[in-house]
């Protein structure tokens, strides 16, 4: 397999054994020389058991990730809805109110945080990156620029932002960020396309390459948009073809399979479709597309079967109900597989933590509860102990956008 050159950490070169303007290449390593003489920047070989710990510690029994990563402009439209200006300090006192929420860290295991959030401090002038450690939170970033139109598909898009992304990436491990996140997408209604998949394909392969080498462990995540009327047999279809390109282009850019996390999306049908799945539907499908699909990996990131070899998954919402998202991944746990299967959720855990706040000081504390229920809840299903219990009404309510943007 391509990655397995990178099983074991190759030596570090000794300042002396370089040759001024030049480098000594030894296998496995590779030194790319940067615009500052003395910054020196070696593939992921010199941080491969750095990226094996940091995928451990994301991927711990009964913790997910809490993806707070949502851009200015779309944090301005959750802002909008409680009646909150966009602004700088309503953004702030909002994350501060995520990340400070007590115990948060006894179910989450990390946080993806937009570029502003990295160098934000809370309302107390703590930085955020220091209160997640505190909460033994690992800090991750958001590291792609945004969806654009893909020239010559069906209305399809690609994902921007691989000029200057070693630069920001090193910048970000810098500031205390271990993982990263790309987010780029696959329509069923537009084709998908053989061109978009591949460009999706080739976008994640080339970022996980460049975060490694960086010292972030990448999030692995072409998300396969609920837009539609089809059933879940297409939506099996596509995800089989989309995974398939993906582990071949993660292969050709010699990623290190063991130092990513894969956050695939629930193999449901299309939000407007009208015969629905049941969570253990959503379950049968997904588990037999990542049988199918994800290939082995290094034994002993996690416990293990004993004739299996072990992925890392994190599960992302997409616009189901919070209560919905949790079913289906508890399904998941119930049903036997070989895999760490988590979650990385946004909206799912944060649409009655944002609606109970409501931009009030007096309901920090009722709203804070209101994260932890659902943080709490998402636990249990990564262990497979979920039930469903006492759920409001306000949990259910699907939450999926048409077209929805980052």
């Amino acid at each position: 397999m391509a990655s397995t050159s990178l099983l074991k950490s190759s030596p570090v070169l000794d300042k002396s054994e370089w040759v001024k303007g030049q480098s000594i290449r030894q296998p496995s390593v590779s030194i790319l020389r940067s615009a500052a003489p003395s910054a020196l920047s070696i593939r992921a070989s010199s941080y491969a058991d750095e990226l094996v710990k940091t995928a451990k510690t994301v991927a711990s029994p009964g913790r997910g990730i809490l993806a707070m990563d949502e851009s200015n402009a779309t944090c301005g439209k959750r802002l909008a809805s409680i009646g909150l200006e966009n602004t700088e300090a309503n953004r702030q006192a909002y994350r501060t109110l995520l990340v400070s929420a007590p115990g948060l860290g006894n179910y989450i295991s990390g946080a993806i945080l937009f570029e502003e959030t990295l160098y934000q401090s809370t309302v107390d002038g703590k930085k955020i990156v220091d209160v997640l450690k505190e909460q033994g939170i690992v800090p991750g970033i958001k590291v792609d620029k945004g969806l654009v139109p893909l020239a010559g598909s069906n209305d399809e898009s690609w994902c921007q932002g691989l000029d200057g992304l070693a630069s920001r990436s090193a910048a970000y491990y810098e500031q205390g960020a271990r993982f990263a996140k790309w987010r780029t997408v696959v329509s069923i209604p537009n084709g998908p396309s053989a061109l978009a998949v591949k460009e999706a394909a080739w976008g994640l392969a080339r970022y996980a390459a460049i975060s490694q080498d960086n010292g972030l462990v990448p999030i692995v995540e072409p998300e396969i948009l609920l837009d539609g009327e089809h059933g879940i047999d297409r939506t099996f279809e596509v995800a089989q073809k989309v995974w398939a390109e993906v582990f071949f282009y993660l292969a050709e850019n010699n990623v290190m399979f063991e130092g990513i996390l894969l956050k695939p999306s629930m193999v449901t049908p299309g939000a407007e479709c009208p015969v629905r799945a049941t969570p253990q539907q959503v379950a049968e499908y997904t588990l037999s597309l990542l049988k199918r699909r994800i290939p082995p990996s290094v034994p002993g990131i996690m416990a293990s079967l004993p004739s299996c070899r072990l992925s890392i998954l994190q599960f992302l919402s997409g616009g189901q109900s919070e209560v919905e998202a949790t079913l289906n991944l508890n399904a998941m746990n119930q049903a036997p597989n070989p895999w760490h299967v988590s979650f990385s959720y946004a909206r799912a855990l944060q649409n009655t933590c944002l609606k109970t706040w409501g931009g009030a000081a007096e309901n920090v504390e009722a709203a804070q509860q209101a994260l932890l229920t659902r943080a709490k809840a998402n636990s249990l299903a990564q262990l497979g102990k979920y039930t469903g219990e006492g759920e409001s009404d306000e949990a259910k309510e699907g939450m999926f956008v048409k077209g929805y943007v980052y």
